[in-house]
């Protein structure tokens, strides 16, 4: 894949409601599972427009309504959004993430157990 599209904090918000249906979904389908946000069928719109023109997600018609789907991979995305924070505020340094997180009492006891299995698996 080329270079991955940014996406604005509230289209992340769209890209969540169509990675957790795991299928296409329209206009109204994505402002019903988004009705907390209170959002407008237009915003929801527009930001979808957007975010096919970025390449982020597909549209495709069927009869008179669109239905959308993610192209980007929610895990791959996550990823690389970690890898982008790290890199920003840490140097790169996942320890020092890590490190800031356990001397701000961030982490729980039962947290700090379950990243010590994980470096054990590593």
């Amino acid at each position: 894949m080329g270079k991955r599209p940014e996406i604005s904090e509230s289209e992340l918000e769209i890209m969540k409601v169509l990675w957790a249906k795991k299928r296409p979904l329209s206009v109204q389908d994505v402002c019903d599972e988004m009705i907390d946000r209170e959002w407008k069928y237009s915003t929801v719109a527009t930001l979808l427009g957007r975010m096919v023109k970025k390449g982020a997600i597909a549209g495709k018609k069927k009869g008179y309504l669109y239905y959308y789907t993610p192209l980007l991979d929610e895990k791959e995305y996550k990823i690389a959004q970690a890898k982008k924070f790290v890199n920003k505020l840490y140097a790169g340094s996942v320890k020092n993430l890590v490190a800031c997180l356990f001397e701000n009492q961030e982490l729980s006891d039962e947290e700090i157990a379950e990243l010590r299995e994980l470096f054990d698996l590593k």
